[in-house]
Formats: structure tokens, sequence, C-alpha cells
């Protein structure tokens, strides 16, 4: 059996996973990566914790809401990691964090809307996380992703697949596209296979008491809930991003304190009423004018993405095309496409019907059927 460096943060997913590679006979070690982002309410970092020297994390979230990488979050997984008998250690990944969390403030400056959870996964989870496991003398890490790695029946000596995990309502494959392709062959995902049920009755069965835990909703280090005051705090402090809501005429509607807090496709929480539904449209970064329209106003058929990574022995040729779904966020469905590989590391997706909710900073990920393909960085 294997040594594995397994990712824990404390939810039920994580913790089966920890379960079910205990039950293969695996040599686990279970890793807890701490960001050091504190909250507005007071932190502290219990005893068994601390063992080494590391910045107090947040005790509970001032937005009430479910993150994680808080403290309680991190007494979990360590009760389940004694359960389990396995080793725990919680590792000071600030520096590493911040790198997300500048990305983060410098999209949203900039009117695009960024996706840390990706970042997290090919920066830390799959990049970091595997510099700590050839430390110990790991060969794998793992996660509790709904992902599924499938060897190809064709190719046993080629990349293993990267598929949509069994539960469609919990797939989390869109947010691996990112990840550098060989290291597909050291991950493991072992609960990709489950129901997120299933998941839940296992954890009860084997008397884990985050069996009925909340699944995280929140980013986890935006520990006010709120993202534009995030960004506010973080960012140069002479840069004032406000400006006017205009229509498509660019006729001005109002006036907005600051372009991050809008994201294209947004209709709540817009701050200004027109007496009909109303949605983001368009972000400028020169001028800091926030467009408003109709919903239709949002339909495209094309869009481009660049810093391309694909997850194929054989990565696609400048010029060459694939017929494929593309998926623009992590919550919304693929959709069926034409993809153009271009120079440069970019493609271009031309959707057979208009989709609407295309946001620059987002990712669009690539699909065959279920396989990952790859996936790239709207523009």
């Amino acid at each position: 059996m294997a040594r594995i460096v397994l990712a824990m943060s404390g939810g039920v997913d994580s913790s089966v996973a920890a379960h079910l590679l205990v039950q293969q006979g695996h040599d686990v070690i279970g890793v807890f990566m701490r960001h050091g982002e504190k909250a507005a309410v007071a932190c502290s970092v219990d005893g068994t914790l601390a063992n080494s020297p590391v910045l107090p994390i947040l005790q509970e979230r001032a937005d009430h809401k479910q993150g994680c990488c808080s403290a309680s979050d991190a007494a979990d997984a360590r009760m389940v990691a004694d359960r389990l008998g396995i080793p725990f250690y919680a590792l000071n990944l600030e520096d590493e964090f911040k790198k997300i969390v500048d990305y983060f403030v410098a999209e949203y400056t900039v009117g695009r809307t960024p996706n840390p959870c990706v970042q997290c996964n090919n920066w830390i989870k799959f990049g970091k996380l595997f510099h700590y496991a050839d430390s110990v003398g790991a060969e794998y890490v793992a996660t509790g992703h709904y992902a599924r790695l499938v060897p190809q029946e064709s190719r046993p000596d080629g990349l293993p697949r990267l598929l949509r995990g069994r539960d469609d309502s919990k797939d989390q494959s869109y947010v691996l596209f990112g990840i550098q392709a060989p290291l597909l062959r050291r991950m493991l995902l072992p609960i990709g296979d489950y129901e997120k049920t299933e998941i839940r009755r296992l954890a009860g069965e084997v008397g884990l008491r985050v069996a009925e835990k909340k699944d995280s909703q929140e980013i986890c280090f935006v520990t006010s809930g709120h993202h534009d005051q995030f960004v506010k705090q973080r960012r140069d402090q002479a840069v004032d991003t406000s400006g006017n809501f205009v229509d498509r005429q660019g006729r001005v509607l109002g006036r907005h304190q600051g372009i991050e807090r809008f994201t294209i496709g947004q209709r709540k929480g817009l701050g200004i009423a027109l007496g009909e539904a109303t949605f983001v449209t368009k972000i400028d970064p020169q001028t800091y004018d926030v467009v408003l329209g109709a919903r239709e106003d949002l339909a495209r058929e094309q869009l481009t993405a660049n810093r391309c990574n694909w997850l194929l022995d054989e990565c696609p040729v400048e010029g060459q095309t694939l017929e494929g779904a593309a998926q623009i966020r992590y919550n919304t469905p693929p959709q069926a496409a034409t993809i153009t590989v271009l120079p440069q590391q970019r493609l271009q997706v031309d959707f057979t019907e208009p989709v609407t909710g295309v946001a620059p900073g987002q990712a669009v990920v690539i699909y065959s059927g279920e396989q990952v393909l790859g996936g790239g960085w709207i523009e």
C-alpha cells in the first residue's frame, strides 16, 4: 500500500476520504492548511493545534456562514484523524495564501471576476502539497473532491482521465482543470464514485461527528462575508474604482461605490432600482462604468480564453478544432460548443446556442462527455 498525504478540511468529504483510504490499507497523513487570515472577532488556537509556530486563524466567521480553514475546522479534522489513528499536521501556508489573496484583490480591482478556489487547487492543494508529500516520502496527494480519475483502457501507460463525479449535483471537476497534467498520476480522489448522501451515511456509520456538518459555501479568507470590503481594505488606498451606472447607449443612470462590488450577470445588490429586471452586462476597468441591461443583453455566442491548460497525453495544436462542451461557471451546466486552439496558450469557444453570464476572469472548462479535456481563463 502507498503513503498518501490527504488534504483535510474538517468537513465530511475529506473525512470520509480519510476513512476510505485507511480502510484500503494505505499509510495516510492528514494535513490541514492554514491561511492565516484573521476575522473581526477574537481568534485563538487551542493547545492541541499549536505544536508549531503558526498565526492564529478564524474562530468563527463574522457573517455566520459556513466557510473552511477555521480553527473549529482544524479541530474537527484533528478529531477525525485521531479517531482513524492517522498522523495529523497543520501547515502554515500564509505566504502561499497571500498569493491567492493578492490575485483575488487584483482581479476585482480591474473589473474581472476571480476564482480563488481554482487557483487554490492549482497552487496549493495540487502544488505546495506535492512538495510536502515529497518531503515525507508520500507517493500520492488526495483530496475530498467530487471528481474521478480513471485509467485509459486503450493506453494504460498514459495519463488517467479526469472525469466528473458520480453525483452531478456535487461535481467539482470544473475546479480541477488547471492542475499540471503530469500530477494526475499522483492524485487520488477517493469519494468521486459516491453520492453525497452515501458520504454522509458512511460518516455516520463509522462514528464521525462531522457526518451532518454543512458544506463550505463561502471564500475561506473573506471572513466578513463581504468581498468588496475585503478588496478595498487590501488594495492600494489611492485607487478609487467608483463610477457610473450606464445603459447600453452610455447614458448615466446613477453612481456606484466601486467596480469590485459587481460581476457579469449580477442582478441582486446593485444598489440601484430601475423598475425592471436589470443585470450587469459589462464592467469597464478604464472608466469604471458598470453597464446595465436586460437579460438578453448578456447573450454571448463566443468567448476567448488565455493561459490554457490541457489534461491530455497529446495537447491540441494551434488551429485544431474540437467538438465538445464548455462550462463557464462552477454551478452552470456545460454547453455544446466548437473549440479552436489559438496561439500563445489561448482558445476560442463558439457556442451552438448563445449563453449568458460569460465573465472575464472566470474559468472556461472544456469537456468531452464526462472527461475534462482542459480549459483556460476567460478574457
